[in-house]
């Protein structure tokens, strides 16, 4: 389902109601490009020259009644061939300013009326995803941008235009950042319209439409959805703990709640899940060490640090901010104690409320594709690199 805005309308939409059929050669209609974009590192020796960035399709402007569908009649197609997704780059999360149309609030759409969000702070969605192809490709979006079926794009009903946004199929764990930049899918029970490259990255061409999580993205990674945040006398250290009546048998520690596990058992459990034990030694440390938030001395939960590199590494992972410092804690406890040792808090300058980051570092690019697909599988969702 699509919607699409003509020039000078601030919101202006065409959709079809069924996913694309398959097509036997692509309509590209007057779409022209650019010369062939330069292969990105890693395709050395791929022709990636179809996937340069679509321009305008003159053929596509009229047949659009305001409020209603963009060519009604006629069927949406997908390509003739499956896309090379290496030849295809996430888009970089950045901050924009909101595109002078498509981003009138209150709008209607067949006699429905939806509204803007001023903030896309903790959006999270789930839903049903469609996907467009040919019969926009080439088309302006609601933004005036250029519909690209062979770029990471989206339409939403109330996400400002262009913003970011996460989208995850919960039925394969696959995600893809797109950018939104169209109004849409106004089809009944449908959150997300993807471009068809997004489509296929998520795994859901063969069906037309998608569960997925829909979660609004911003460059410090702010709009990430905390944790549920736990009591308030419950810390970081507290949470590793509790996991510990699981393994009672194992590290013969107390599995009655609210006995203290043993401090041979607690050492036991957390050098099997790979989180290191200061000695309690005095002397100077190798590098700089996060406290986890305190707890009584004697106790062994005191004894867990999280290391740091005492320099900066070639790039950045950005997990996830929380504007609870327990949550923050607690997620960068999780990621120590499976082993990601590079991963460190630090507060968010400038924000007008109490935020932490949480980052992983990472040596290069290679090493950064591994890192993210070890936290994904951890249940913080895929995270962006960040360069600053």
């Amino acid at each position: 389902m699509k919607w699409l805005v003509l020039p000078l309308l601030a919101v202006a939409l065409a959709a079809c109601s069924t996913a694309p059929k398959k097509s036997p050669s692509p309509s590209t209609g007057d779409v022209t490009r650019p010369s062939p974009v330069k292969p990105s590192p890693g395709i050395a020796g791929k022709d990636c020259s179809r996937y340069a960035p679509a321009q305008e399709d003159l053929s596509t402007r009229g047949d659009y009644t305001a409020g209603g569908l963009y060519k009604p009649g006629v069927s949406d197609t997908t390509p003739d061939h499956v896309p090379d997704l290496d030849c295809i780059r996430e888009p970089v999360v950045t901050a924009e300013a909101r595109s002078r149309v498509g981003n009138k609030s209150p709008y209607s759409v067949l006699g429905k009326q939806y509204k803007v969000l001023d903030r896309v702070d903790g959006y999270v969605e789930q839903g049903t995803a469609s996907y467009y192809g040919n019969k926009f490709h080439g088309r302006r979006t609601s933004n005036q941008e250029v519909y690209d079926m062979y770029a990471y794009s989206a339409a939403h009903k109330s996400l400002p235009l262009p913003s970011f946004a996460r989208v995850t199929n919960l039925d394969n764990g696959q995600s893809v950042v797109v950018r939104v930049n169209d109004r849409g899918p106004f089809h009944e029970g449908r959150v997300i319209d993807l471009s068809y490259a997004a489509a296929v990255r998520l795994g859901i061409t063969q069906r037309g439409t998608g569960r997925v999580e829909v979660r609004a993205l911003t460059p410090d990674g702010s709009t990430l959805a905390a944790a549920p945040a736990p009591a308030p006398s419950s810390s970081a250290m507290d949470q590793l703990v509790g996991q510990l009546p699981k393994d009672a048998a194992r590290y013969h520690v107390p599995a009655k709640p609210g006995d203290a596990p043993s401090a041979a058992g607690f050492e036991a459990w957390m050098k099997a899940n790979g989180v290191r034990v200061a000695s309690g030694k005095p002397g100077a440390p190798a590098v700089p060490s996060v406290a986890a938030p305190s707890a009584t001395p004697a106790s062994p939960q005191a004894a867990v640090v999280a290391s740091v590199a005492t320099l900066p590494p070639a790039l950045q992972l950005q997990v996830a901010s929380f504007s609870s410092r327990d949550n923050a804690d607690r997620a960068l406890a999780r990621l120590t104690a499976a082993g990601i040792a590079d991963a460190r808090l630090s507060d968010v300058p400038g924000a007008d409320r109490p935020l932490w980051r949480l980052r992983v570092g990472a040596a290069d690019a290679a090493s950064a594709e591994a890192l993210a697909g070890r936290i994904a599988s951890l249940g913080f969702g895929r995270p962006q690199i960040v360069r600053e």
